[in-house]
């Protein structure tokens, strides 16, 4: 079979390229495409754990504690701890990880319909659902 026709190939060079663009949206920002995730998860749901965080990004513990830090040293985060498990640290935003919300959103969502032009919602769906089961299929080797 062709290079070109290997699915993992192609979904590689796509978030190679994508990870490129989306850090360029957030570089005025002075955080990474992975330090957004976060960003985005606590504008969702403040006051989850670290390894909340960890398991919704698909990501080690390790390297959330470490992202998590960066955040926190920008003064984006502040982190508590649990108050039924002390070797659990839950994560709220602070007023400047807040204020920054909307700032950081507008560019990350013209982004994203730049990233969809030429694809019906139905079609991005359709594609989430093929990502996931592509995932779901590799995830475990």
């Amino acid at each position: 079979m062709e290079l070109e026709k290997y699915i993992g190939v192609n979904v590689q060079r796509a978030a190679l390229k994508l990870n490129n663009y989306y850090q360029k949206v957030v570089n005025p920002f002075d955080i990474t495409v992975d330090q957004w995730e976060i960003l985005v998860i606590l504008w969702e749901k403040e006051g989850i754990t670290q390894k909340e965080i960890a398991e919704r990004l698909h990501k080690d513990q390790t390297n959330i504690a470490r992202m998590l830090f960066k955040l926190e040293k920008k003064g984006f985060i502040y982190r508590v701890v649990h108050e039924t498990d002390r070797r659990s640290l839950r994560v709220y935003l602070t007023p400047k990880g807040r204020e920054v919300k909307d700032d950081i959103l507008t560019p990350s969502l013209e982004a994203y319909e730049n990233t969809v032009k030429g694809l019906s919602e139905e079609e991005v769906e359709t594609f989430r659902r093929i990502l996931s089961v592509i995932y779901n299929n590799v995830k475990d080797y």
